[in-house]
């Protein structure tokens, strides 16, 4: 088959979550190859800064489709995610100029279990084009089940190294094989709160954090809000909160240990970092309870913050927050703000936990590969952090639209102590298990012996044990050598 006439799979539906499909608006211009010829040169000389990547793009195209093509490809390309409301618009916005300049329509399917569907589509061969994925544990093992395209041959990968922090292309990398890619990158463990509320320095040990929450709470107003009801994914936000706990008390050393499935989850520092996160759910200081925290969405968390009173006074969150503030909440420029995750160790190193959105290809076809390299590209991301609350792995885009955003770029910068996610990292079973770990702990912290050794149970099965490797975004050294953190 000619490759103009190449169509893409429809992605799949039956995802228990019940995805939704979107078709983002498109200015067709064609659905194939013509016989016009192609006047690249000409093209090229009238592109805007912009355009310059997608002219890159379409050439690719028409080198592909013969010398006598000049109508851009055309066909579709199917997208699965977990991107919804203001998320979800911003990808769209992002692929909007590739599908006017490509004709290639793309098709967003989103999925509040995406672990879930990929596998499925693993077992039924009915798979979308390109997918975003779990985290570098999962891919991994998409890849090590023959289903993620090598990506050395679908995209110009000296480009793309040559643009990206080596520690993401790292990350995306499975036995040397390219084979996911980051196009956004996330700064986890922001404490936000209404500076309209909230009008004290910002707390530099766990101590004053907790001194200042429960002194500047007043009224109504409780310490905290906390939202950890995400689908298939619920209790991840909890997670959240016990990894940045674990390397702020415990070292970088004690972190990666754990990610690499070498520290028992009834160790020490596991069990500790739980139980300083009781402190925050404990003593009636969250919005809603303790039931309210289960029942609320991770994107409405934030509402409280904004309301009149105000429900809560701080919340625990990534850098993407932003978008969920304004686009669920209703929050404006300037009525939320944060600060960094505080120290926990007298001799403790500025440390914080990266996170990212991780693509990869399951389908090789003409439409793939133009997206995926659109992608990575500064223009793509250049649209992507235009709106705030994201960041991006490529080092070419560096003017973000806001002070917040400069600032939490700036601490992912400066940090001296860089660790990626933790349970992104580890296999779907136990990031799933620990998922569902921090739930039964929220609701009973009493059970804590039992819940950690469920999930030393998990770790020692053959699917439970961490494929993912080290944890170590910033190589400030191996995962299993010597530190100077406690």
């Amino acid at each position: 088959m000619d490759v103009c006439q190449v169509r893409t799979r429809i992605s799949v539906r039956g995802a228990r979550a019940g995805p939704r499909t979107i078709v983002a608006p498109i200015d067709r211009p064609g659905s194939g190859c013509s016989e016009r010829a192609w006047r690249p040169m000409q093209y090229l000389r009238h592109v805007t800064p912009m355009r310059g990547f997608m002219a890159l793009v379409i050439l690719a195209i028409a080198a592909a489709c013969g010398p006598t093509s000049a109508a851009p490809l055309g066909g579709k390309v199917t997208v699965l995610g977990t991107w919804e409301g203001a998320e979800r618009a911003t990808f769209l916005e992002m692929v909007a100029p590739f599908q006017r300049q490509t004709g290639i329509e793309v098709v967003y399917t989103t999925t509040k279990d995406l672990s879930g569907n990929l596998w499925k589509g693993v077992a039924t061969g009915k798979l979308p084009d390109v997918a975003g994925l779990p985290g570098p544990g999962a891919m991994r093992e998409f890849a090590q089940a023959g289903a993620l395209i090598d990506l050395n041959d679908a995209i110009d990968v000296a480009r793309y190294k040559s643009e990206t922090a080596p520690a993401f292309i790292q990350l995306g990398t499975v036995d040397d094989r390219l084979v996911g890619v980051f196009i956004k990158s996330t700064v986890k463990g922001l404490i936000w709160f209404n500076p309209n509320m909230y009008t004290l320095s910002a707390p530099e040990t766990w101590d004053e954090l907790l001194r200042s929450a429960a002194v500047s709470s007043r009224g109504g107003t409780k310490p905290w809000c906390l939202g950890l009801e995400s689908g298939e994914a619920s209790g991840w936000p909890a997670t959240d909160w016990i990894e940045d706990i674990l390397l702020r008390q415990s070292g970088a050393a004690a972190y990666d240990d754990w990610v690499a499935g070498r520290l028992s989850w009834t160790s020490e520092p596991i069990r500790r970092a739980f139980e300083t996160f009781g402190q925050i759910i404990a003593n009636d200081a969250l919005f809603g309870g303790v039931e309210g925290a289960l029942a609320t969405s991770y994107g409405d968390a934030g509402a409280p913050l904004f309301s009149t009173p105000p429900g809560c006074l701080f919340l625990h969150q990534g850098s993407f927050m932003p978008s969920f503030f304004r686009g669920n909440s209703g929050a404006r420029v300037g009525e939320y703000d944060f600060f960094p995750f505080p120290t926990m160790a007298s001799d403790a190193k500025r440390s914080l936990i990266a996170a990212g959105d991780l693509m990869g290809m399951f389908n090789d076809t003409p439409q793939s590969r133009a997206l995926m390299a659109y992608l990575v590209s500064a223009e793509a991301q250049s649209i992507l952090v235009s709106k705030g609350g994201a960041l991006s792995p490529n080092v070419h885009v560096t003017d973000y639209p806001d002070d917040i955003s400069s600032r939490e770029a700036e601490l992912l910068r400066t940090a001296e102590i860089v660790r990626f996610d933790a349970s992104d990292m580890m296999s779907d079973a136990l990031n799933e298990a620990f998922w569902q770990a921090t739930i039964r702990f929220v609701r009973d912290p009493s059970r804590l012996d039992e819940i950690l050794a469920t999930l030393d149970r998990t770790q020692s099965r053959p699917d439970g044990s961490n494929p993912a490797g080290s944890s170590i975004v910033d190589g400030t050294g191996p995962a299993d050598g010597p530190t100077d953190e406690p």
